[in-house]
């Protein structure tokens, strides 16, 4: 008996029994799908692979139902009516698989996005809605569905849910009355202007929602699981205008009284249970959130659900914590814990939360560069801190036929991780670092609170190099000497340095990472110089903690090189800033300082800027002199991570992999 096996006992969906309590989320299988709308080996992959780390659940990523009314320029997601035999085909082998490992699959279903289809999937047409309105992204008006289309999408469900019941699932989700796609969109009076049995009242609002429940079990019989992605709050203040948490504000969207309301009919209408969230695409920063948001944002929705229903309530939302997840059992918040980003991070999460391996769980940091931002980028969805995600099978473990001394120098995430893999692989590394710690960059990084998982995955490393007994040397520089001492392979992994310049003696000038890490105080009245990521999440921390905070940008806007993929997280953090009260100015750039004073040169003339501390976020420069002066003297040499392009943790890791799986 543990703390947690109220995580591990059984719950029902319908009729379906659940092995446990944990859930894949569902996130979009970009890149998992094949030409003719089935799955391909490495969604097959991928889904198998989460089956194995012990989830109960899986619901895969959205999949559509027509490709007609709206088109989605296949192949881009899997399609259940596309072409029925390849869906059955491809989706048989998977469900066979994941069954194996005693875990189920619902297959996730989408009528379409209507407004907020994503530029680049966008067919030849309009996109489509209720009602003439503008879309999210593009200035462009929606075509209304015709009535005769509503029905066939209607009919469209049930055929496709039929062929997946055929293939081996064992439910399905509807997606969704949930973050303002098609379904959602008819629900909300806010995008739904009609006059005919569609529009008006909430039940009719809601039809849309109800016939394709009732076509499903109609087509696939009463036991056949029904679950409905549901968001009871949209937090839209206008069109393209999300709220912040904490911000007073109107909801024009679906307030809590008639999210309550509509959960009520839904589960009337015989969905069997309900996958609580809140937002939508105008404020996409609570549907996918980032850093930015608390843990666990959306249990309080969740329990107000889970109370005004009889169906099961599951609940996802930075839900990585066990003792969250224990607590919304125990507190009535959710019957199921949804994980979607941390099984990005680790498959293997529910298995090593059972065997009390907590400490082995890798984090996920919320970055959503490896997952949201490829996959709105390049369509493909994979994780930032676990390379292997989404390429299961080309990434696999290489054997190692003649293990190798490796010396890795520089213990921050792209050291960490070569070492990591090529203990994991069987060869023999050693792990030097210069300074009396690991962590690199992640240290600085995870200072601010709402960063407090990137310290989590230093921790992770560390305690993965005890695990795989990697000798390490700390307060140890690696030099030519040493790096020929005996090493088979010599990896370079050192990082970078901050870029700064002088503003004459006794400017109270520091680096952004002097700050973050406590090296150097910072007053009440500080200029950040450099409004990129960096700056702008180090001025926001101090904001947020009483610092009256300025930033200087030469660009003609915040973040406007090397921004986050995702824009979730950019467009959140963009409003956070003068949200908490921060001065910026852009086009601008810093020339003296004198006596308590930052004379700054703005694009509507000279500014005087009090302050008692000036903090450069200017960027940082490769540090590879190791490299070069090894070159020609060591049998295999390789450079990664910042030390051979500055970029971020993602690449870091990703490069460090992708070199130590292959030497």
């Amino acid at each position: 008996m543990t703390q947690y096996d109220p995580l591990f006992s059984q719950v029902k969906i319908g009729a379906l029994t659940l092995k446990n309590r944990f859930a894949m989320a569902p996130m979009g299988p970009l890149g998992l799908g094949d030409a003719q709308g089935g799955f391909n080996q490495r969604g097959i992959d991928y889904y198998t692979a989460r089956a194995r780390g012990g989830v109960g659940l899986i619901f895969t990523g959205v999949t559509f139902v027509d490709n007609e009314i709206e088109e989605h320029g296949m192949p881009n997601c899997p399609n259940s009516t596309y072409n029925p035999v390849q869906f059955v085909r491809t989706s048989r082998e998977m469900t066979e698989r994941i069954h194996a490992y005693n875990t189920k699959i619902f297959l996730q279903m989408s009528g379409g996005f209507g407004r907020v289809t994503i530029p680049t999937n966008l067919g030849e047409f309009p996109p489509v809605a209720p009602s003439p309105i503008p879309h999210r992204w593009l200035d462009k008006t929606c075509r209304e569905l015709t009535t005769e289309e509503i029905h066939t999408l209607v009919r469209r469900f049930g055929e496709g849910a039929w062929n997946a019941k055929r293939a081996g699932f064992d439910g399905v989700q509807i997606h969704a009355v949930h973050e303002g796609y098609l379904i959602d969109q008819f629900a909300i009076s806010l995008f739904n202007h009609r006059t005919d049995e569609y529009g008006g009242s909430l039940e009719n609002r809601l039809r849309f929602a109800r016939e394709i429940v009732e076509e499903i079990k109609a087509r696939c019989g009463q036991d056949f699981p029904v679950v409905l992605r549901y968001s009871p709050k949209s937090f839209i203040k206008a069109l393209r205008e999300g709220a912040l948490p904490g911000e007073e504000f109107e909801e024009k969207g679906r307030d809590l009284e008639e999210g309550v309301a509509a959960a009520k009919l839904l589960a009337s209408y015989g969905y069997d249970a309900l996958d609580v969230d809140v937002g939508s695409y105008d404020a996409w920063w609570w549907s996918h959130p980032p850093m930015y948001q608390a843990k666990g944002l959306y249990m309080p929705y969740a329990k107000l659900v889970r109370e005004a229903v009889e169906v099961p309530v599951l609940c996802a939302g930075r839900m990585d914590d066990p003792e969250r997840a224990l607590s919304a059992l125990s507190d009535g918040v959710c019957d199921i814990i949804s994980l979607g980003r941390p099984l990005l991070a680790d498959p293997e999460y529910v298995n090593k939360l059972r065997n009390g391996r907590t400490a082995c769980i890798r984090p996920c940091i919320s970055c959503q560069e490896g997952c949201m931002g490829r996959i709105q980028e390049y369509s493909m969805i994979n994780c930032a801190v676990n390379p292997q995600t989404g390429r299961e099978r080309v990434t696999a473990y290489n054997p190692v036929l003649r293990p190798k001394r490796v010396l890795v120098a520089g213990g921050g995430p792209a050291g960490m991780e070569a070492a990591r893999v090529l203990a994991e692989r069987g060869h023999r590394p050693e792990l030097f670092e210069r300074t009396g710690c690991l962590g690199g960059n992640l240290l600085a990084a995870g200072a601010p609170p709402f960063k407090e998982d990137e310290l989590a995955l230093a921790r992770w490393y560390e305690n993965e190099l005890r695990r795989l007994e990697v000798p390490i040397h700390l307060n140890t520089t690696v030099d030519t000497e040493l790096a020929a001492s005996g090493f088979d392979a010599v990896v370079i992994a050192t990082g970078s340095t901050a870029k700064t310049f002088s503003l004459g003696e006794g400017a109270p000038v520091c680096t952004a990472a002097h700050i973050l890490t406590g090296q150097a105080p910072c007053g009440n009245r500080a200029v950040v110089v450099g409004g990129g990521l960096v700056g702008c999440e180090t001025a926001l921390w101090l904001a947020q903690s009483g610092k009256t905070v300025t930033i200087v940008e030469a660009l003609d806007r915040l973040m406007a090189v090397n921004r986050p993929l995702c824009h979730a997280n950019s467009e959140m953090l963009d409003r956070l800033i003068p949200f908490h009260g921060i001065q910026v100015l852009t086009g601008a750039s810093v020339k003296s300082w004198t006596g308590g004073s930052l004379r700054v040169e703005a694009a509507d003339g000279p500014r005087e800027l009090p302050c008692d501390t000036i903090i450069l976020a200017v960027g940082f420069r490769e540090e590879d002199s190791l490299y070069r002066a090894l070159e020609g003297r060591v049998p295999e040499l390789y450079l990664l991570g910042d030390a051979r392009k500055v970029s971020n943790i993602m690449y870091a890791i990703w490069d460090a992999f992708e070199i130590a799986n292959h030497i």
